[in-house]
């Protein structure tokens, strides 16, 4: 069934992609010039204005232009190693390394999670979060395939492998995050992956009446989701979006309930349940602490922000049992990271 489906192409040239490089579809030539680009820390100047178009015949005329588009469809800096060390291709458990992380030595100095944790003022925390927040990511449904509901579930699909590996490299900038153990690192992001995915498409959605926005490309009303066998879980959807419109969530709001949905994960297999405890605790005195600073006037703001979490649990277990039965029909392509994912989750 899956030979039906065109070969994939190349986000950045548009050439026949040789697979999944830095977390985007791309070609072997763009993958290279990529890791040239980062290894080297080479800075390119456009001749032109910046708006050079970038195909398989002209993606070497302009060096800048070509590394633009590189980051706007999503390829990870993050994920060149700069040691030049060939190392083959690495599972999502790999990723979880803390280094090159942005924030002071008590963040991760220790092996256990301490309170020094608390020598730095609450307040930063959410700062630190809305620097780790990720670039916007674009959808790029497959060109080619025709519209329906396959094109619908495979744009979905891919835009979420994307976003995981993205999440993964977010979640190391949690302060505190990386000071858990490996495992229970790997067991908070298999459990939460998809209450995060979730949130943002909920967080994204508020301006809009009743549309979905998985990407900024990417908007689907009731009629769309209807096509794409979508319908029960656009309204799950639709149900916490609301309530987030009704609190006007902000984006420092959103970030640190972002972190807070997966330190709170329902994971079994967590080692170190004490270090979990106190992640969770700090990102939420952060939350506490920014409500009475900026939101003084609405003292119950924080709980009724906690009380929207369940809501989010409920609706991604949906997420996760409808993508599920998705793949066991095997009529849509997923890489390899979400599949890994989402068997974990059931």
């Amino acid at each position: 069934m899956l030979n039906a489906i065109p070969k994939r192409l190349c986000l950045v040239c548009g050439d026949i992609a040789s697979g999944y490089h830095y977390g985007v579809a791309s070609c072997e030539a763009c993958k290279a010039f990529f890791k040239r680009t980062i290894q080297g820390n080479i800075e390119y100047s456009c001749p032109a204005t910046n708006e050079c178009e970038i195909t398989k015949r002209r993606r070497k005329s302009c060096q800048a232009c070509r590394f633009m588009k590189c980051l706007k469809v999503g390829m990870l800096k993050e994920g060149v190693r700069l040691d030049r060390v060939r190392g083959g291709r690495q599972k999502y458990k790999r990723r979880l390394d803390s280094e090159s992380s942005p924030y002071p030595g008590p963040f991760l100095s220790s092996p256990t999670f301490t309170f020094r944790l608390w020598s730095l003022a609450v307040t930063k925390i959410v700062s630190y979060l809305l620097v780790a927040e990720p670039d916007k990511l674009y959808a790029m449904p497959p060109p080619g395939m025709p519209e329906g509901d396959i094109k619908a579930l495979t744009t979905l699909c891919d835009l979420a492998d994307r976003e995981l590996v993205v999440i993964i490299g977010w979640a190391k900038h949690i302060p505190g995050f990386s000071s858990l153990s490996l495992g229970d690192q790997m067991s908070l992001l298999q459990s939460a992956w998809m209450e995060i995915l979730i949130l943002g498409i909920a967080y994204r959605s508020q301006p809009y009446d009743d549309k979905l926005v998985y990407a900024e490309d990417y908007v689907m009303d009731e009629e769309h989701s209807r096509l794409a066998g979508l319908s029960e879980l656009h309204r799950a959807i639709l149900q916490l979006v609301r309530r987030y419109k009704k609190l006007k969530v902000e984006k420092e709001e959103f970030v640190t309930l972002k972190a807070l949905a997966l330190a709170n994960s329902d994971s079994m297999y967590i080692e170190d349940l004490e270090a979990v405890q106190k992640l969770q605790d700090l990102l939420h005195e952060a939350l506490q602490d920014y409500e009475l600073s900026q939101r003084h006037e609405e003292p119950r703001r924080t709980g009724k922000l906690l009380l929207t979490l369940p809501l989010l649990r409920q609706t991604a277990a949906k997420a996760v049992q409808h993508f599920y039965s998705v793949k066991l029909q095997g009529k849509v392509p997923m890489h390899k990271l979400f599949l890994e994912m989402l068997e974990a989750k059931v």
